[in-house]
């Protein structure tokens, strides 16, 4: 199993940015997917989180308004669309794979990319 996370990179502040994340080895339609970072000196926080069916969501305060959390089950991928870029945004990002049908920061997470790095200047 694993999990590809790409689109990561610099970008200025006030831009925006669209993370992806592809799973293989196996499909995640039925599990809740979700975006995590990490920042510098910092622990890993959660970000967004998806419902297997993509119909509920659930985001960070810090990021509510600004990131839009999708996937595709067909393409077995979730993606992370970043608007209004902040330098406090400055992480590198991971997506987990839930072990239930829904993903919020409470709920366990078994399988976890690589990460990709957003870095946000300003």
């Amino acid at each position: 199993v694993q999990l590809q996370a790409s689109g990561g990179g610099l970008v200025q502040a006030g831009g925006s940015l669209r993370l992806s994340c592809a799973a293989s080895g196996r499909t995640f339609s039925y599990y809740g997917m979700a975006w995590f970072r990490q920042a510098p000196g910092k622990e890993r926080e959660f970000v967004a989180g998806i419902s297997w069916s993509g119909g509920t969501t659930y985001y960070a305060d810090s990021v509510k308004g600004r990131f839009t959390i999708s996937r595709d089950n067909a393409q077995n991928t979730v993606y992370l669309q970043m608007n209004s870029l902040k330098p406090e945004d400055t992480a590198v990002y991971y997506c987990a794979v839930s072990r239930t049908d829904w993903a919020s920061p409470r709920i366990p997470y078994d399988y976890w990319g690589q990460g990709t790095l957003v870095t946000v200047s300003s």
